[in-house]
């Protein structure tokens, strides 16, 4: 079987997650038609949550909501980081319960939890709490390494199944292969699938994988030849590089074998042919911009798919295009340092920050190891040492380690456990003060990322559903004379058309806007952010 990744996993490494609701539900329809034999749609979760709400300004639990009303007939799949639910740091224990709760009653049916150091007490955790809520659990064992190379020890095949034996132990509904740098070539595939199988026959096993080298096509089919139930795809025209393989190519390669996915081609290129049409919506957040193609060079520095856009973005906006090559090889650099660490959210932003930082003051390995006491380094890399992301396999590395804490403080065993729980009903009345009309799903928002829900409440009371205004009116504005029209919901839809706009400031910085609605002459004044920085205002 497979799961398609198109409505999160693929935008978030190719389109630095900013793929609006409005683009999702458009296409839902179809794909609640065409594809009711996948087993899973992912669309929730990752970093989804707090892009949402930062950045598009729409609230995550109504995109849920409005998804599962469109699609009734798919499971729907999300990403839970454990302990971190869908946040970047340890959140007390009741916080992780009452997320997973939430999001089944709103509509989520499969939680694949995984931790980023594959540390199992932050890994049963989120288990327990979306078992509880009552979601299907697929414990993810994160892959690192390689398993057909002998010379690699420390993550061997022993090490694999060993979690595996655990994860199962601990009660998982499906075991999933979470192989996020796209690492797991066909060979090691093999043997890895064979050993998981063959000490559980009947645990469904879900591999994913990034088509960063370019072998993830053939990855795939060599997991499913091996025994693997599903494996992840992305449609044709979201796939490959940094996302996950072609949905059309596993689909092709597979007709008329016993493996057969069932799905029929034609139906894969209309899918397709959407995503191709949205995706220049989006050029501005595009990693094509700076990434032509994939490159097999992700088997020597490891970086994760979604991070490995993200360091060359910002690689080129600092102007130091070449300077990724040597990101890259400090990457590698900084990851033995650490250990050789497993890397995925938020490990692998603690491997980009130490390595960015050795770029930056010219530093290699053995100078960052010598000077240790003396360097600052990022705020990240030190919470990583002191504990508050979990324990490494095999532990930390010294004399790194002590030599960085000194005396600070340290986090023993899961970080989770010391935090006190969170007072629901006390965050509930602080933000009834400012905002008295917020549900229980903006409560829990704030509980998981406090100032980006606040800045989410504030813009949603002052602009409204701005998520139901067109993509690109969304990104860039109407142009002048353009008539627009924005659905509010069914039966309800306003005509919009943007007249002129005032040439002359008002003392507070703002300008007039005419415009018509639904055929009434309208005045707004907004406030010129570009003119205000020229003025000096001095407000009564």
């Amino acid at each position: 079987m497979l799961m398609d990744t198109s409505f999160r996993d693929a935008h978030q490494s190719l389109l630095a997650t900013r793929v609006r609701s409005h683009d999702l539900l458009k296409i839902s329809p179809y794909v609640a038609h065409k594809f009711n034999n996948l087993y899973s749609l992912e669309n929730w979760g990752g970093a989804t949550f707090d892009v949402a709400l930062r950045f598009l300004h729409e609230c995550p639990w109504e995109r849920l909501e409005e998804m599962r009303k469109r699609i009734p007939n798919i499971p729907f799949q999300m990403l839970l980081r454990g302990a971190n639910a869908v946040g970047y740091t340890s959140y007390p224990d009741n916080v992780v319960h009452k997320f997973c709760e939430l999001a089944v009653q709103t509509g989520m049916d499969i939680f694949r939890v995984f931790d980023s150091l594959n540390y199992l007490p932050n890994l049963i955790l989120g288990m327990e709490a979306a078992g509880k809520a009552g979601g299907v659990v697929e414990a993810a064992i994160s892959y690192t390494g390689d398993v057909s190379d002998p010379a690699r020890t420390k993550y061997d095949l022993k090490y694999y199944t060993n979690l595996a034996d655990e994860l199962v132990k601990a009660g998982t509904h499906v075991l999933c292969i979470k192989d996020m740098a796209g690492l797991l070539k066909p060979q090691a595939a093999k043997l890895l699938i064979t050993a998981i199988r063959d000490k559980h026959p009947d645990v469904p096993i879900h591999i994913h994988t990034h088509d960063t080298s370019g072998a993830g096509v053939a990855s795939m089919l060599a997991c499913a030849e091996a025994g693997a139930d599903v494996v992840d795809t992305a449609v044709d025209s979201m796939s490959g590089m940094t996302s996950q393989p072609s949905m059309g190519a596993v689909v092709a390669s597979l007709q008329g074998t016993p493996l057969d996915t069932e799905f029929d081609l034609r139906d894969v290129s209309e899918y397709s042919a959407y995503w191709e049409q949205t995706r220049t919506l989006y050029a501005p957040f595009e990693c094509t911009t700076t990434m032509k193609s994939g490159n097999a060079d992700v088997y020597l520095n490891e970086i994760p798919g979604g991070q490995y856009t993200n360091l060359q973005f910002q690689a080129f906006s600092l102007g130091l295009g070449d300077f990724f090559e040597d990101v890259k090889k400090a990457y590698r650099e900084a990851n033995l340092l650490l250990g050789d660490i497993i890397k995925v959210t938020p490990s692998s932003k603690v491997v980009g920050d130490l390595a960015q930082f050795m770029v930056q003051n010219k530093l290699n390995a053995d100078q960052v190891l010598e000077r240790a006491e003396e360097l600052s380094f990022p705020k990240s890399v030190v919470e990583f040492l002191q504990g508050s992301i979990g324990i490494p396999h095999g532990g930390f590395p010294e004399p790194l380690r002590s030599r960085v804490l000194k005396d600070m403080p340290r986090v023993e065993g899961r970080p989770g456990a010391n935090l006190a729980p969170l007072d629901f009903d006390k965050l509930t009345k602080d933000l009834k003060e400012s905002h008295p009309h917020i549900s229980e799903r903006d409560v829990m928002s704030a509980a998981l990322y406090p100032a980006v829900t606040e800045d989410f409440l504030y813009c949603r009371e002052n602009y409204g559903p701005v998520d139901k205004l067109d993509t690109r009116i969304f990104l860039t504005g109407p142009k002048v004379g353009e008539e627009f029209e924005v659905a509010i919901e069914r039966g309800k839809t306003l005509s919009l058309k943007t007249l002129a706009m005032a040439e002359d400031l008002t003392p507070n910085g703002e300008r007039e806007v005419f415009f018509e609605m639904n055929g009434q002459l309208r005045s707004v004044l907004i406030r010129d952010k570009e003119a205000v920085k020229e003025l000096h205002i001095h407000p009564k």
